[in-house]
């Protein structure tokens, strides 16, 4: 073998190394440029999961705190405005939750932003919430004095009744313990000599005689005494149409009067009825009144 084929023959064997060297080298950075791809995948993979998963947590909480506010129940409150408002804050919340879940996980920047906003609305509805508690709580305790106050009034309404009722019976009390009272009532058929009789066609003249009990307790001074005579048809026996007197807010017939003094010592008396009329057989009734008040009611009778 000569040196030129020598020669030759290694240039060949040199040329192969390097070409195997070569693709050696091409093959492992093939592989590494491979395998880091693969490795970014696997991390881009990661990152995705992660903020799918950002998002979800971020739709939970939109979800729970929209649920959490849809069933607060507003006070009954006078501050139409804060309730308005509190309302506007809710809806935001919907608004924003319908804008997540339509929202790419890749989209980082808007995702960030709605977070952000989330934190907001729910400091923004927190304080709304308070306020309307702290009002409602306020408008309770004033509806509780308010509650306590009328019943003070009921109880102050019911002892005045109460006192009003007892002054009344008091003086009722009062009142008829100072009334006056006609005793020892007699009625005295007079013939025309102003003599008892007992015949019918004689009689003239009645005379009615009565006493004026003690009492001190009626005040003292000068009193008209009304008799009222009723005939056995119910009629009362009157001189003139004009005599009457008031009796209960009303003016009624009267058939003889006289004015006395009383000091609040027993009185005694006497009134007459002169008959211009043929007197009914029966029953009669002689009523007596002073102050106002009836005092004596006595029956009495005509025979034939």
């Amino acid at each position: 073998m000569t040196e030129k084929s020598t020669t030759k023959k290694d240039s060949k064997g040199t040329v192969l190394i390097i070409l195997i060297i070569a693709l050696v080298a091409l093959l492992g950075v093939s592989a590494f440029l491979l395998w880091t791809n693969q490795q970014q995948k696997t991390e881009i993979k990661e990152i995705v999961e992660m903020m799918e998963f950002e998002k979800e947590q971020l739709e939970d909480e939109y979800e729970e705190f929209a649920i959490q506010f849809d069933g607060y129940q507003t006070p009954e409150i006078h501050n139409d405005s804060l309730v308005e408002l509190l309302s506007q804050e809710k809806q935001r919340v919907q608004d924003l939750l319908e804008e997540l879940r339509i929202t790419k996980a890749t989209n980082a920047r808007r995702i960030a932003e709605l977070k952000k906003e989330l934190a907001t609305v729910r400091e923004v509805m927190v304080s709304y919430v308070h306020q309307i508690d702290s009002l409602d709580r306020a408008n309770k305790q004033l509806v509780q004095e308010n509650q306590e106050v009328r019943q003070q009034y009921q109880v102050v309404v019911r002892e005045a009744k109460q006192l009003a009722k007892e002054r009344t019976q008091l003086a009722e009390v009062v009142s008829r313990a100072s009334m006056l009272e006609i005793t020892d009532f007699q009625m005295i058929p007079l013939n025309k000599r102003d003599r008892k009789t007992t015949i019918y066609n004689q009689i003239l003249k009645l005379q009615f005689d009565y006493t004026v009990g003690r009492n001190i307790t009626n005040k003292p001074g000068m009193k008209m005494l009304y008799l009222r005579i009723t005939r056995p048809d119910g009629e009362v026996m009157q001189k003139s149409i004009n005599n009457v007197f008031k009796f209960e807010n009303k003016n009624i017939a009267y058939s003889l009067a006289k004015e006395f003094e009383y000091a609040g010592e027993e009185i005694s008396g006497s009134l007459y009825w002169h008959v211009d009329e043929i007197l009914q057989i029966g029953f009669y009734n002689a009523d007596f009144f002073v102050d106002g008040e009836l005092v004596g009611s006595f029956p009495f009778e005509i025979e034939k």
